[in-house]
């Protein structure tokens, strides 16, 4: 059986593939751009090795989190938005003593050929935050050349973000900033900016932190971006990553977050989910669960 217990635990510690889903005329894939390991008690610092002994389903074979790097495509007739653009062309080792493993990233002009479309299709990039994992082919310039990849994309930014991003500590530096500011478009909250795709600013993971969600054919999908990093999470919503920003404004949005998830008719889309990056929340007597889609 292609979903059964033993495939969703494996695609929880893989690195993904392209997955999409249909939402009535609206067509919504992952476009992988690489991955990035994470040492789960240092991403998660209220965790211990109990917890993660408890459950290894999480862990890959060198104990790491794995954590997806890419963009989420909505398509809808002959337009396309992204959102978010992956980490862009690079491989790093681990970091000594830090809170990461190996990166490695630039796939994602391949997946977008693979789903049927060029970067010079999309016609906006939204983000849901300016940490680099999440700009990438934004600000690099197209292989071979020196105009942007996404040639005539604007580049949407929640305001908080876009005002605060100088104080982020992992975030735009002045070069990608200087990169990124001549077609960026400041959003609020509850802006439709793309058919069946509104504006939903959170906080907490950065100042200006947004998710974005996509409705369609009677479904809602909440792309969350950063607000849970980790499957895991979903069931301990109380636990912060050590990337948060403001710690207790995500976990007070997580907790809101998964009760959304678990109602009728909604999916959600988790950016860094390994190979489970869409799916839904089930609760039952032992807690919440997120439950790959098989996709």
């Amino acid at each position: 059986m292609a979903n059964s217990a033993t495939d969703q635990d494996e695609r929880l510690r893989r690195p993904a593939r392209i997955r999409s889903v249909r939402l009535g005329d609206t067509r919504v894939s992952f476009v992988p751009d690489g991955a990035i390991q994470g040492r789960p008690r240092r991403w998660l610092p209220d965790t211990t090795d109990e917890i993660w002994a408890a459950h290894p389903q999480y862990l890959d074979a060198s104990g790491h989190l794995v954590a997806s790097i890419g963009g989420l495509l909505v398509e809808n007739g002959d337009r396309a938005l992204l959102i978010d653009a992956g980490w862009g062309p690079v491989s790093l080792p681990a970091e000594p003593g830090g809170p990461n493993g190996a990166v490695h990233g630039g796939a994602l002009l391949d997946g977008l050929a693979e789903l049927g479309r060029g970067p010079e299709e999309i016609e906006a990039v939204a983000f849901t935050h300016l940490h680099i994992d999440h700009l990438g082919w934004a600000w690099h310039a197209a292989p071979g050349g020196d105009r942007p990849v996404f040639t005539r994309a604007e580049y949407l930014v929640a305001e908080p973000e876009w005002a605060g991003r100088d104080l982020l500590a992992q975030g735009v530096t002045e070069e990608e900033a200087a990169a990124l500011t001549p077609r960026v478009r400041t959003v609020t909250d509850g802006q439709e900016v793309f058919p069946g795709v509104r504006v939903q600013i959170t906080g907490g993971h950065t100042a200006g932190h947004t998710q974005y969600v996509i409705t369609g054919g009677g479904t809602r999908l909440i792309a969350f971006g950063d607000a849970l990093h980790s499957p895991i999470q979903v069931d301990h919503p109380e636990w912060s990553c050590l990337y948060d920003h403001d710690p207790v404004r995500s976990a007070e949005h997580r907790r809101r977050l998964v009760a959304e998830l678990e109602e009728p008719d909604t999916i959600g889309f988790g950016v860094h989910f390994a190979d489970a990056v869409f799916g839904r929340v089930r609760r039952d007597g032992a807690g919440s669960a997120w439950c790959p889609l098989d996709v």
